[in-house]
C-alpha cells in the first residue's frame, strides 16, 4: 500500500464489499470552480435587504455538478430552530422548478419543501399568499430553483406569467433568487429582459486537459481504497479518461468508480489503461447507439 494517505490506510484494510460500498457513496471534491462559485453564494447570503437584490444563475451541462455544488450549499445552511419559541428559521430553501410554469405548482413546489400543509385546490393566489406569510415568518435569504430551463416547456405567454412571479417573490421579500440548469436555462431568464438583468451569470464548464483536471483526478484516486497506487495523473491515462468520460465531473466520477470496484474484484488494485478498457461502461458520445442496438 503505497500511496494512501493515512485516512485511507483503515479503508484499505476493510473487506471487499465494504471498500466497493465506501467508493458507491457519494462525496464531495471541492475542486477551485465549485469553491469560487460556494463563496460568491456565501457573499449573496450576507447581501443586506434592497429593492433591487442580486440574483446568480448557475448554468451547467448535465452531470457536471450543478445539482450536488447546489446540495453541499443547502446543507451548510440546514434549518434552525429556536427551542425558547420553537420558531423555525430557514435561511436557504431549495426546490426543483415545475415541470412547465405553473404558477399553481410552483407555489406547491415551496410549500412541499417546507412540509407546509396546503390544500390541493387552493387557487394559485391562496397559495402564493401562503407561501409569503411562511416565507416572512422564516426569514428565508436565499430561496434556490434547480431545473429553471423547464420554464421554457410552456408557451411564452405562460413563460412571462411565471417569470412574473419570480420576480414578484423577489420584490416582495427582498431576497436572492438563485436559478440553476442547463444552457437552456439562459434562454428561459432572458424571456423577461428586466429579470434577466438580474441574474449573474456563473457556469461550470466541462474539464479540460489543465491543472486544475489533474487536481481532480488526483483527488478522486485519494478517496478510493485501492491497495495500490493507480497514478491517474499519468497523462495517457488521464487524456483516455477525459475522452471516455466527455468531460462532465459526473461522468469522470461513474467511469472512476466503475472502474475501481473492477480493480477490487479482479485483484488488481489499482486503474490503469488496461483495466479502462474492461470496465462495463459507455461513453456518453455513444449512448445513442447502444439504445439503437437494443432495438434491433
Amino acid at each position: 500500500m503505497t500511496h494512501s494517505t493515512e485516512i485511507n490506510k483503515p479503508l484499505c484494510d476493510q473487506p471487499d464489499d465494504a471498500r466497493i460500498q465506501n467508493i458507491l457513496t457519494d462525496k464531495w471534491i471541492g475542486y477551485p470552480r465549485a469553491r469560487d462559485i460556494l463563496q460568491k453564494m456565501e457573499d449573496l447570503m450576507l447581501h443586506p435587504k434592497t429593492f433591487r437584490m442580486p440574483n446568480m444563475l448557475l448554468v451547467a451541462p448535465t452531470n457536471n455538478g450543478k445539482t450536488i455544488l447546489l446540495n453541499k450549499f443547502f446543507e451548510t445552511h440546514r434549518p434552525v430552530i429556536t427551542p425558547e419559541t420553537q420558531q423555525a428559521n430557514i435561511p436557504v430553501l431549495y426546490i426543483q422548478a415545475p415541470s412547465k410554469p405553473d404558477e399553481k405548482m410552483f407555489y406547491a413546489n415551496i410549500l412541499d419543501a417546507l412540509n407546509a400543509p396546503y390544500k390541493i385546490r387552493s387557487s394559485a393566489g391562496e397559495l402564493k399568499h401562503q407561501v409569503v406569510n411562511i416565507l416572512k415568518k422564516i426569514e428565508t435569504k436565499i430561496l434556490i430553483i434547480d431545473e429553471i430551463h423547464h420554464i421554457l416547456a410552456g408557451t411564452h405567454l405562460s413563460q412571462r406569467s411565471f417569470l412574473n412571479e419570480i420576480k414578484y417573490l423577489a420584490n416582495d421579500l427582498r431576497f436572492v433568487i438563485i436559478g440553476a440548469g442547463i444552457r437552456d436555462a439562459l434562454s428561459a431568464i432572458n424571456t423577461d429582459k428586466q429579470l434577466a438583468n438580474r441574474f449573474e451569470p456563473e457556469g461550470l464548464p466541462v474539464w479540460k486537459l489543465d491543472a486544475d483536471y489533474f487536481r481532480l483526478l488526483s483527488s478522486f484516486e485519494a478517496m478510493f481504497p485501492l491497495r495500490d497506487r493507480s497514478n491517474l495523473t499519468n497523462e495517457e491515462t488521464a487524456i483516455r479518461i477525459l475522452a471516455m468520460s466527455g468531460g462532465t465531473i459526473g461522468e469522470i466520477s461513474t467511469l472512476l468508480k466503475k472502474a475501481a470496484i473492477q480493480a477490487i474484484r479482479t485483484g488488481k488494485e489499482r486503474i490503469d489503461l488496461a483495466l479502462l478498457g474492461k470496465i462495463s461502461y459507455v461513453a456518453p458520445a455513444h449512448r445513442q447507439k447502444q439504445y439503437e442496438s437494443l432495438l434491433v
